[in-house]
């Protein structure tokens, strides 16, 4: 854990200003005021499954958009994505080998290389990075969630998102259910009075582990810690945040949503390790209260348990009746009485996925900017502040959340490195740094 301050895009960038930043604009595509038909060149920076989705629907949304880069930590993904891609779409994947990049620092090439739109959708801990390289080069971004694992990076990210103010560029957001026609018809009804005063929220994200290491697994021989941990990303809390912020952020926007984009007074939360066991930092559950002004609360519960009931359903509590979502929206009356259900529209696309990159393209045509940085680094942050609250067993405020420091990992990390995995945070005895 790094506690003292660094000249590193984690941190707030003290050695340059926004208007120095802004000299380099976004392409002109997005600055003019009518529709615009330039070939748009994508470049995708990490080649998981998410990311490739995010191509795929990337090179869906508009029909003169290419893939023209691809980068990843690992080749094998840089190589599966692109055979996956170039069958599925033939001519508008055209990457050849000099805009193949591989390594940790192939995010950097990938920026250099001529594109007009990255896709980001690498492990989370390195997205402040990824997120400050592309706005400061002025190019328009999508951008999976969660947008940072620690509070160093929040802060990072809001820098960001001011730059990318100052510069004029579009960044779409990946919370997806905020694309949902299901959601946003139902998150309209209530947030706009037609069920009275909302009371409260509750949201469960309750899974099974995802992709975890064997109880015994260890790092390879001739292997470095920081290359065996990337591998494995999702089990350690600097590369994902933990499954409360990796996967249950979902739940935690919705919450954001419920209230506003308003932040909580505070939050009270417990959390562990019930079936976790082995080298991961992480807890496998969660539960937090979020206070809100007005008396209102928020409350998320998470986990990740095998053998155990499973449930992704978020309920925003009204005086007059609660909506449940996201999967099947409905809204039942104080008596249990369903009183309104989601009807897809004809011809409306409905999967929230493609909706995020058709309005994305559809904004950088027309000169309609979509930014959505700072609510997606405010979600973020609600979840950490979550987190923290559990890892503590405090009562933590927001105030006194975004003055904290916490910054899980230098950003110069090399594969070989020795990164030692942390201990599993105590409640009581660990501190908020």
């Amino acid at each position: 854990m790094n506690t003292t301050e660094s000249p590193t895009r984690r941190t707030f960038l003290k050695t340059s200003s926004l208007v120095g930043a802004t000299t380099i604009l976004a392409p002109h595509i997005a600055r003019a005021g009518a529709p615009n038909n330039e070939t748009l060149k994508i470049g995708l920076i990490g080649c998981g499954g998410r990311g490739t989705g995010a191509a795929n629907q990337a090179l869906r949304a508009d029909d003169n958009v290419v893939l023209w880069a691809l980068a990843d930590a690992f080749e094998n993904k840089v190589e599966r994505t692109l055979n996956g891609l170039k069958a599925g779409f033939g001519d508008k994947v055209n990457v050849p080998a000099e805009r193949q990049f591989v390594g940790l620092d192939a995010y950097e090439k990938l920026v250099a290389s001529g594109v007009d739109v990255v896709l980001i959708a690498g492990p989370p801990g390195f997205r402040p990075q990824h997120l400050r390289a592309c706005i400061e080069a002025g190019k328009h971004v999508f951008a999976e969630k969660p947008v940072a694992v620690d509070i160093a990076g929040i802060k990072s990210v809001l820098e960001t998102a001011k730059m990318a103010q100052a510069k004029n560029v579009s960044v779409q957001q990946g919370f997806c259910w905020r694309t949902s026609p299901a959601c946003r018809e139902g998150f309209a009804k209530v947030l706009g009075g037609e069920f009275g005063r909302i009371t409260s929220f509750y949201g469960s994200y309750l899974a099974s582990p995802v992709r975890p290491l064997a109880p015994d697994a260890k790092k390879p021989d001739g292997m470095g810690d920081v290359e065996w941990q990337i591998r494995a990303w999702i089990n350690f809390e600097w590369l994902s945040g933990g499954p409360l912020i990796e996967q249950c952020i979902h739940a935690i926007d919705k919450l954001a949503w419920t209230m506003g984009d308003k932040p909580p007074v505070a939050a009270i939360a417990n959390g562990g390790r019930a079936q976790l066991t082995g080298i991961s930092d992480q807890y496998d559950h969660y539960s937090i209260a979020y206070e809100y002004p007005n008396g209102m609360f928020g409350h998320i519960n998470q986990r990740w348990l095998n053998k155990c009931h499973s449930e992704n359903i978020s309920r925003v509590v009204c005086e007059g009746g609660t909506f449940f979502g996201p999967w099947n929206c409905y809204i039942d009356d104080p008596d249990g009485k369903r009183v309104w259900t989601y009807a897809a529209k004809d011809g409306e696309e409905q999967d929230m996925y493609q909706v995020e990159h058709n309005e994305f393209f559809a904004g950088l045509r027309s000169g309609k900017h979509v930014e959505k940085l700072e609510q997606m680094a405010n979600s973020t942050a609600l979840g950490l502040l979550g987190r923290e609250a559990a890892h503590t067993g405090k009562r933590l405020t927001w105030e006194a959340f975004f003055k904290s420091t916490e910054d899980k990992a230098p950003d110069d990390l090399k594969f070989g490195d020795d990164f030692p995995v942390p201990l599993p945070p105590i409640p009581g005895m660990d501190k908020l740094v």
